[in-house]
């Protein structure tokens, strides 16, 4: 606080001489009262000291430059931390499995069923390579090879997978034929009945329509087996070739199959019945000729029937399974 600051509560040290009060403060009254001034905080004690002597106040300049205070200086910024480099991680071994991520697949599964699953898949490679190798042999030219093992690639391809290129022929066929069959049935009594004439393409047929996906035993299995049997014998039945017998067999069994899997046959026998023999026929038709057609041809159907073939007795039921 400084010394001669003339307010009224401008405190003075003992040796500082006592001002006299303002004709303003002698003539109030000493209970009169005076505004509320809220205390302020406590100033700080003076102690007594020397007197300073007194400062000759320097004479007034006429025009004074302004005194302008130092700028403050910039504050310093400590440097940003440096990031310590990212460890570098080391190459897995080879064959590792990353750690935490979960194995699918081949590798979810131990050692000896991995063995298992690369020898399985080594099998159906080898098999897929010999049926393209013997297909590529059947429809090739005759070849030193085909010479040579032309009897193990038929043995191979017929009957299952026969190539046949007659969509292809110039003259494609123009005729519906349709197999059908009839069985002689044992029943519980001993007695033998023989049942009706079963037509299995246009059961075939019924299958076939309103099909999007309809199966290759649907399509092709009966026709097959037929068109097989058809160029292996000739007009009397007869069997020309090993391949006669390999094509009865095959047309046989398959009549068999479809008369143990037929409703109407269990229906007709009391479910109970055992085939002991089939008989199979076709019947051809001419496709008739389109309206703005000239041609003529009959439309009159023509029958070739087989005679009755024993069924074996492994057969019998369903088969051989």
């Amino acid at each position: 606080m400084d010394a001669y600051d003339e307010g009224s509560n401008a405190r003075h040290g003992p040796d500082a001489p006592r001002r006299p009060a303002p004709p303003a403060q002698r003539g109030a009254p000493a209970d009169s009262a005076a505004p509320d001034v809220s205390p302020g905080p406590p100033e700080p004690e003076v102690h007594p000291g020397p007197e300073p002597e007194p400062v000759a106040s320097p004479a007034p300049v006429a025009s004074a430059a302004p005194v302008t205070s130092p700028a403050p200086p910039e504050p310093v910024t400590s440097p940003a931390p440096v990031a310590p480099p990212e460890p570098v991680a080391s190459p897995a071994p080879p064959g590792s499995w990353p750690p935490g991520e979960p194995r699918t697949g081949i590798a979810a599964l131990s050692p000896r069923y991995q063995v298992g699953v690369a020898l399985a898949l080594a099998v159906v490679a080898i098999g897929v390579c010999v049926h393209i190798g013997m297909t590529f042999l059947h429809v090739a030219p005759a070849n030193t090879v085909t010479r040579a093992h032309g009897e193990a690639v038929d043995d191979w391809i017929y009957p299952e997978f026969e190539q046949n290129w007659k969509l292809f022929a110039p003259n494609p066929l123009q005729q519906n034929i349709s197999i059908q069959v009839r069985a002689g049935v044992r029943g519980p009594d001993g007695m033998t009945q023989t049942t009706g004439w079963y037509d299995l393409s246009a059961e075939d047929g019924r299958a076939i329509d309103g099909n999007l996906l309809p199966s290759h035993t649907q399509q092709n299995e009966l026709r097959r087996a037929w068109d097989f049997f058809v160029a292996t014998h000739d007009s009397e039945n007869r069997p020309v070739g090993l391949r006669g017998s390999l094509s009865e067999s095959y047309l046989r069994r398959i009549m068999v199959l479809r008369l143990d899997r037929d409703d109407a046959v269990r229906a007709a026998t009391g479910g109970s019945g055992v085939i002991e023999r089939v008989q199979v026929r076709s019947r051809t038709s001419n496709v008739p000729p389109p309206e703005w057609s000239r041609e003529k041809v009959s439309t009159t159907p023509s029958y070739r029937e087989l005679p009755w073939w024993r069924v074996p007795q492994d057969e019998a039921r369903g088969g051989v399974r």
